[in-house]
């Protein structure tokens, strides 16, 4: 009976301790959210980062047709010989398309922050035959793109995702050549018709202002994606 009791009394010490590493994960993990979820200049609530679990999601049949995603890219213009970076590259959607418009002179590097993602992306190039990408696996903070390496950098649904946006921003702008484009498409946020959560779309107003303290200015706005706003910066 006292031995019983001894381990009783050691089961209940060790679901209290349990207990305590939970509760204490719970509060850090409220903590971080309040000090790195929302935008220090617009207010602005940065967005979960989607999984590999969702990348089927990015390769949907459906997506040229509800995004005109072969538009955006004729509006876009990628020149052949250019280099280029797919940041926040994803299943690659968009990072074969672009190895393609660059062709044999030209170079893609295809960003990301997951391994698993980048691992779909070699998987594709493999299979499609595509030898002019560079696979990047880059930190929460830093894409670690060559310094004046690019003639365009692109973002396509990504941006409002960054943790730490000022600071992706700003290594973005050392990677871009001195007249290097800098693209974003992110879902309009003034369109409530748009079909992504709230958290999952911008306005023109919070790009603007996020990405022109970074040292950007806005050049073009186009609004004739059916669901995207295509802002294209430069640099200041």
């Amino acid at each position: 009976m006292a031995m019983t009791a001894l381990w009783a009394a050691a089961a209940r010490l060790r679901t209290a301790a349990m207990t305590s590493i939970v509760l204490l994960a719970v509060v850090v993990g409220v903590l971080a959210q309040g000090t790195t979820g929302v935008h220090s200049i617009s207010g602005r609530r940065y967005a979960t980062t989607m999984s590999v679990a969702g990348a089927d999601w990015l390769d949907r049949v459906e997506r040229d047709r509800e995004e005109n995603t072969e538009r955006a890219l004729r509006i876009i213009r990628i020149m052949e010989g250019s280099t280029v970076a797919d940041i926040g590259a994803g299943s690659g959607y968009f990072t074969t398309r672009m190895a393609r418009l660059v062709g044999a002179r030209g170079k893609v590097y295809a960003n990301d922050i997951q391994p698993g993602m980048l691992d779909i992306i070699r998987r594709k190039l493999d299979r499609e035959r595509i030898a002019n990408v560079e696979l990047i696996l880059g930190d929460t903070d830093n894409p670690k793109l060559p310094a004046a390496s690019l003639d365009l950098a692109l973002m396509v649904d990504v941006y409002h995702e960054f943790s730490q946006p000022q600071t992706m921003l700003r290594h973005i702008r050392e990677a871009l050549k001195p007249d290097g484009r800098l693209i974003l498409l992110e879902y309009r946020a003034e369109d409530p018709r748009v079909p992504i959560l709230p958290e999952h779309k911008m306005t023109v107003a919070q790009v603007r202002l996020e990405v022109e303290s970074e040292g950007f200015r806005l050049a073009t706005v186009n609004e004739e994606l059916p669901w995207q706003h295509i802002l294209i910066f430069v640099r200041n």
